[in-house]
């Protein structure tokens, strides 16, 4: 048996209520152009506190290198919470990805 949808006229407002929004980051547009360079090849605060990380993370604001939420320090995310700096790119050799902290949303 094949039940059919029920059929909303376009422009409805809930014709699209059981579907996610999507939302986009708001900060891409504004990265410096070219990004910057990393300032280390790993995250310092990890080689300081004597721990390891798990995966690092390149801040496009600054060229900070923190490690993921993954490692004891989080260090990525603390750059963020101290500086506000909205995106950061995977550092991880044959990754290609972003994310936007304060829109929570992959770039």
């Amino acid at each position: 048996m094949v039940l059919a949808h029920p059929r909303v006229p376009r422009g409805h407002p809930h014709a699209r209520r059981n579907l996610a929004i999507m939302k986009q980051c708001t900060h891409a547009d504004a990265l410096p152009h070219p990004e910057p360079e990393p300032l280390d090849e790993t995250c310092p605060e990890c080689l300081r506190d004597g721990t390891h990380p798990v995966q690092l993370r390149l801040c496009l604001t600054c060229g900070h290198v923190g490690c993921c939420d993954s490692s004891p320090g989080r260090h990525a995310t603390e750059h963020h919470a101290r500086t506000g700096h909205p995106v950061m790119r995977t550092f991880e050799p044959g990754e290609d990805w972003r994310w936007c902290f304060v829109d929570h949303v992959l770039v």
